[in-house]
């Protein structure tokens, strides 16, 4: 095929100008330039260095691609055009399965479960076959958990392990793997992180707590992986419904079993049970539309010049900055008004216990 076709020109101009990933040439530039074989050459040049920086950024990959958050973007990056490695926690099951049905050839599903270092190594060396020596554009770390959500007296050392190893230390795991490929490219790493992992909110100790280390780990890597030309960006979303599919009972009864009688005692029979109700009235109160999770990630996988932290979500910018800009105390008050269940701890009963503790003996 002749390099120097219309159609080939026309199809790479028109991708460069629906990916708004460059800035095109103004409508002048040909005109401006002497004799028809010297603009012809010109454009022909600019658009095959297009050409490749496309394909270049045409190669991501995605953990946690089962459901939520990873599932829908997944679809948005293939609808665009890109080609997708979508790492899934069981690539046989309903979430892995969507997404060959529903997506192009071009999406890759890959068995990924972030904790385990085989599982890891096996997609690293699946995909840098698939990229035959090229470079990986974006990594984006998404798989993640969010455990029983009570308060962090009642969680048990499991829950803090659990989030740990998944939202933290995979994530890590899964980006010190990769960042060979993203050194290639000068490429991006995305870290979907939490509002809860920038700012301190009840009955999220384990979740915020390992959210907030990956934000941490982001920050550092965007200042260490700047002198490879790797831009690193942390998102932090706010209340969306994704749908987690966690095992509830299950974590209930771990719960509630491994609290100590004095601890069961302070709190309440009824306040514990209680908890139960905050997590299912939580999706109410979650926006079922992701599309602003979508277009943060978009954005920072493809700017010039990416932000290194993305608040999706309405209102998430207004917690975190009265928490930066105000008194601790007038923080916890705000957030005491919106993270308030009915029930409240035995108080009364928390109140005796402390007394006979420290009671003197008669």
């Amino acid at each position: 095929m002749n390099p120097f076709s219309s159609e080939i020109l026309l199809t790479t101009y028109s991708q460069c100008r629906s990916r708004s990933v460059i800035k095109t040439l103004p409508s002048s530039f040909c005109l401006n330039l002497p004799g028809l074989p010297m603009r012809v050459f010109i454009l022909y040049t600019f658009l095959m260095v297009m050409q490749d920086r496309l394909t270049l950024h045409n190669f991501l990959t995605l953990s946690g691609s089962d459901s939520g958050i990873g599932h829908a973007l997944a679809k948005h990056l293939d609808s665009l055009g890109f080609v997708v490695f979508a790492g899934v926690l069981d690539k046989d099951g309903p979430g892995a399965q969507e997404l060959r049905q529903s997506c192009s050839p071009r999406l890759c599903v890959l068995q990924l479960d972030i904790t385990s270092t085989t599982q890891v190594k096996e997609a690293y060396l699946t995909i840098s076959e698939q990229l035959q020596n090229a470079g990986l554009w974006g990594l984006v770390n998404n798989a993640g958990i969010l455990g029983f959500p009570a308060d962090g007296e009642l969680l048990p050392m499991s829950t803090y392990r659990h989030c740990m190893e998944v939202n933290f230390f995979g994530a890590v795991q899964v980006s010190k793997t990769f960042l060979p490929l993203l050194r290639k490219s000068r490429g991006r790493l995305v870290n979907m992180s939490s509002m809860a992992g920038g700012i301190p909110l009840p009955r999220y100790a384990a979740y915020g707590a390992s959210k907030a280390a990956l934000s941490m780990f982001s920050g550092v890597m965007r200042q260490e992986l700047s002198k490879w030309g790797i831009k690193v960006a942390a998102i932090h979303p706010s209340g969306f419904r994704t749908g987690w599919s966690e095992q509830w009972d299950e974590q209930e009864q771990e719960l509630l079993a491994s609290l100590a009688a004095e601890t069961r005692s302070a709190y309440g029979e009824e306040y514990l049970l209680g908890l139960r109700s905050y997590l299912v009235q939580l999706p109410s109160h979650c926006a079922p539309d992701l599309s602003p999770v979508l277009a943060a990630v978009l954005h920072a996988l493809l700017a010039t010049r990416p932000h290194g932290l993305y608040t999706p979500g309405k209102g998430a910018y207004i917690p975190l900055f009265i928490f930066c800009c105000f008194p601790l105390w007038f923080y916890d008050f705000f957030i005491s008004k919106y993270f308030t269940l009915h029930l409240q701890p035995n108080m009364f009963g928390a109140w005796c216990v402390g007394y006979v503790a420290v009671e003197p003996e008669q």
